[in-house]
Order: C-alpha cells, then sequence, then structure tokens
C-alpha cells in the first residue's frame, strides 16, 4: 500500500535528538495501551480493502467515536492503520491485527492488555529489588500455574504465542535446510506451526509433536506427516530421532529447569543427533532492542527465564551432554543455536 500524500510519517522514521527520544519512552505505554484497545475491539477485522470512516468503526465497536479516533491517530502516527481525513485504511502492521491475517498478531496484542500482564509490568520496580518476577506480586503461583487455572487466557496466551513465533518461522527455514533429517521433534512445540513449515520444506521427514496433554488435546490443524506425542519433558521420555528443535522453550525457565529439559532431549537422541534451540540468543557486544525488550518480559513474566547470549547456552549444552557447533543469524528475530549429540 502506498502512503497517501500527505500522511504521517511514523515517528520511528524520523531522526530525534535525545530529549524526544527520551519524551517517547516515557509515554510508549500510551501507545502500547491504545494498541491492546484496538486489538480488543476488533478494529481491524471492520475495515477491509477500502478505509471506513472513524464513526461506522466505533458505532460498529459500540464506542465513542471522538475518543476511538483519537486513539486511532495516535496508531496511525505510529505507522498502524493509515489516515485519510476521518478514514482510517489498513497498513501492513494493522493487517495483523486481524483475526483472519496469516500469522495474527491480535491475540498477542490482546495478551499484552490482559490484567495480569499489566498488572506483573507493574511491579517491575519489586523485581529490580529482590530479582524474582514481577508476576508473583499479582500471583505467587506464578504464570503455569496461573494459565492452567484460566484455560480462556491460557487459549489466548497460545494463539499469542503462535502468532509472535510466526514471525520468525521464514527466516527460520531461509536460513537452515531441514532436508537432511528423518525425523525432527519439536519439543514443547505448541499448536505445530513449526513443525508443519519444516515438513513443508523437507518432503521426506517425518515430524513428531511433542507437548503437554492439554496443548495436544486443542490441536486443530495438523499435517500428514507429523503425529503428535501427548508428554511432559520435566517428566516423560522423548520420541527418538535424528533432530530435536527448541523453539522459544528454553527462554521460559532458568538454568536447572533448562538442564532438566536438556537431559531430557540427550537421552532420547542418539549419539551425533542434531539439537536446534531457536530463540532470542543475545548478541555478544550489542544488543538488539527487541531481544533485550524480550528479556524483561522474561524479568516480569517468568521465574528465573531469561534470553540468554551463545555463551550462556554453550555452557548449558554442555554439561548436558551436547557440543555447541554454529550459531546462525536469521532474517527475522530469532537465531538458531546448532548443536551435536555426544
Amino acid at each position: 500500500m502506498t502512503r497517501r500524500e500527505g500522511a504521517a510519517e511514523p515517528v520511528e522514521m524520523r531522526a530525534q535528538p535525545a530529549s524526544e527520544l527520551v519524551w517517547r519512552l516515557a509515554n510508549a505505554g500510551f501507545a502500547a495501551r491504545c494498541l491492546q484497545v484496538v486489538a480488543e475491539l476488533g478494529v481491524a477485522d471492520r475495515i477491509d480493502e477500502a478505509p471506513v470512516p472513524v464513526a461506522a468503526l466505533a458505532s460498529s465497536c459500540a464506542v465513542d467515536v471522538g475518543a476511538l479516533n483519537r486513539i486511532m491517530r495516535l496508531l496511525a502516527v505510529h505507522g498502524v492503520f493509515e489516515r485519510d481525513a476521518d478514514r482510517y485504511g489498513h497498513t501492513p502492521a494493522s493487517r495483523l491485527l486481524r483475526s483472519d491475517s496469516a500469522g495474527s498478531m491480535r491475540p498477542y496484542a490482546r495478551l499484552r492488555g490482559m490484567p495480569l500482564m499489566r498488572e506483573s509490568l507493574s511491579e517491575l520496580d519489586r523485581s529490580v529489588r529482590i530479582g524474582r518476577p514481577a508476576l508473583e506480586a499479582v500471583d505467587s503461583r506464578g504464570l503455569w500455574a496461573y494459565l492452567n487455572e484460566h484455560p480462556d487466557e491460557a487459549e489466548m496466551f497460545d494463539l499469542a504465542m503462535t502468532g509472535k513465533a510466526i514471525a520468525g518461522v521464514a527466516g527460520v527455514l531461509a536460513t537452515y535446510d531441514f532436508g537432511r533429517f528423518t525425523t525432527i521433534v519439536d519439543v514443547g512445540g505448541g499448536r505445530g506451526h513449526l513443525l508443519r513449515a519444516v515438513l513443508d520444506a523437507a518432503p521426506s521427514a517425518t515430524g513428531v509433536l511433542f507437548d503437554l496433554p492439554e496443548v495436544i488435546e486443542r490441536l486443530q490443524v495438523g499435517h500428514e506427516r507429523m503425529i503428535t506425542t501427548a508428554g511432559s519433558f520435566f517428566a516423560d521420555p522423548l520420541p527418538q530421532a535424528d533432530a530435536y528443535v527448541l523453539m522459544d522453550v528454553l527462554h521460559d525457565w532458568p538454568d536447572d529447569e533448562c538442564e532438566t529439559i536438556l537431559r531430557a532431549v540427550r537421552r532420547a537422541a542418539a549419539a551425533g543427533a542434531t539439537l536446534l534451540v531457536v530463540e532470542a540468543i543475545v548478541p555478544e557486544g550489542a544488543v538488539d532492542p527487541r531481544t533485550a525488550m524480550l528479556d524483561v518480559m522474561m524479568l516480569v513474566l517468568t521465574g528465573g527465564g531469561r534470553e540468554r547470549t551463545a555463551g550462556q547456552l554453550e555452557a548449558l549444552l554442555t554439561r548436558t551432554g551436547f557440543v555447541l557447533e554454529a550459531v546462525l543469524d536469521t532474517p527475522g528475530p530469532v537465531r538458531i543455536a546448532e548443536a551435536r549429540a555426544v
């Protein structure tokens, strides 16, 4: 979509003085909350190819037209939606807020607006003082126990993590050749978005999706060469394979639990089998903003989870029977650590 003449240029595209940077970061929460509200209302679902008057959007959402216009105007300044007088149309970013978009990020935006998430972030100062997840101030049992007791929110969490991960799948496939494997196990693979894409790219391979029983039960879309196995990587044996994938798994857990997960993979894997750890591995030296932000999210929400450097990851792998052979950059937000069972 071409930008209409006179449309505002997203603020991220303009060079800004230091004072403006501090001002923008100090107020970034307002734009984030606007995104969450619009996602909750389903505004993007009410816009098709042609721009829609804000009055019609407000009427269909049963909200105040003036207030919605102010929120939409702010999002348009950031490149989410395109504004033309009193009408709003789509940009590539706003299309991702549609429920029917491939790789929809509407659940992710809605998740960040959930009270549990907002209240946990407000307790960040507690995490800084004591080094414990801020979420414990809201629910002392932790994130996973909370989700187990709130199935509707757990469903949204799964959808949100799927939408987040899909953004990285294309980059993984563009970087790594899965064609040499015969059996690939996606450990903690959720809804199987990565494994389905891998199997499409590796037509001679068979895939095994391993995840908790409640996750497997909710699986709606499979693949003709994918089988499912329900279990916990903390308690149950993993299937045998010549390749294992852990995507966005280890960063949820402290080192001790990561070692338990990796040892479970090593028990199932024969010597020489390949393990791929796919997540936002922190670059040595400079840290990119996305990875740094995800690391703070782990501080807020998980009991010891973190984004690790390649060196920290290598130490975990070495202690659990693997040798790290390469860390590969992808065009997307994740990196791939390739290890071999020894």
